[in-house]
């Protein structure tokens, strides 16, 4: 299983201690991602707005989230990388296939959620509860 991906390298999971695994992700987040992303707080401050408005319009809507739902949060987080650096062109690759899966699951009708936890009704009627004060 391929943990990440730096340029020709490959890192395996068992190929990694945890200090190493910690120590490449400070050098990427304080590297190549820095760079690529601009800071962190403001590119995670970007993403939350952004989320904020897919979670109230599917709960509006559905009630919940659908894996539709997940694929265009996911595709907003490639949109809000690209506020900060327009030309990262993975970023739009990535964005196109989000776009593509979204648009299959919502094809497919099903907009019940996936997994259902355990107890997952009554944290749902707790929440409604919540909500409707």
């Amino acid at each position: 299983m391929t943990l990440l991906t730096t340029g020709k390298n490959k890192l395996q999971v068992h190929d990694m201690k945890r200090d190493e695994v910690l120590d490449t992700a400070k050098e990427l987040i304080n590297g190549q991602r820095a760079k690529d992303y601009g800071d962190a707080h403001d590119n995670h401050s970007r993403i939350a707005s952004g989320w904020n408005i897919i979670v109230d319009g599917a709960m509006e809507s559905h009630g919940h989230l659908t894996a539709s739902h997940v694929a265009l949060m996911m595709d907003w987080v490639k949109s809000a990388r690209l506020v900060e650096n327009i030309n990262h062109q993975d970023s739009w690759v990535d964005k196109c296939g989000y776009s593509a899966l979204g648009a299959e699951h919502s094809g497919r009708g099903d907009d019940k959620p996936s997994i259902l936890l355990p107890r997952h009704e009554e944290i749902l009627a707790r929440v409604e509860t919540k909500n409707a004060k």
